[in-house]
C-alpha cells in the first residue's frame, strides 16, 4: 500500500498515510483531533545505487537519476 504525505493548510505540519491509491485523495481525519484541513503533497523518491568496495566507493560520481524510478540508471533494465 502506498505511502502518502498530506500537510495541515492550517499550520504547515506534513503527516504520512498508508492508504490505497483509490483513497489517496479522500479527506484526512486529523490524528491530534484539532480539525486541521489537509492536502495531498506530491512527494518524491530518490534511489541511489549502494557503495561497491574500492576507489569506486569514493568515487565523486553524481547519483543516479531517471525520474524517480531508477530507469535513467538502468534500475529497471532498460
Amino acid at each position: 500500500m502506498p505511502l502518502y504525505e498530506y500537510e495541515s493548510v492550517d499550520d504547515g505540519e506534513t503527516i504520512e498515510l498508508l492508504r490505497s491509491m483509490a483513497a489517496a485523495d479522500d479527506p484526512v481525519v486529523d490524528p491530534s483531533g484539532r480539525g486541521r484541513t489537509f492536502r495531498r503533497k506530491l512527494s518524491t523518491f530518490m534511489v541511489a545505487e549502494p557503495a561497491r568496495g574500492g576507489a569506486e566507493a569514493s568515487s565523486s560520481r553524481p547519483f543516479p537519476s531517471g525520474g524517480g524510478c531508477g530507469c535513467g540508471a538502468g534500475g529497471c533494465g532498460h
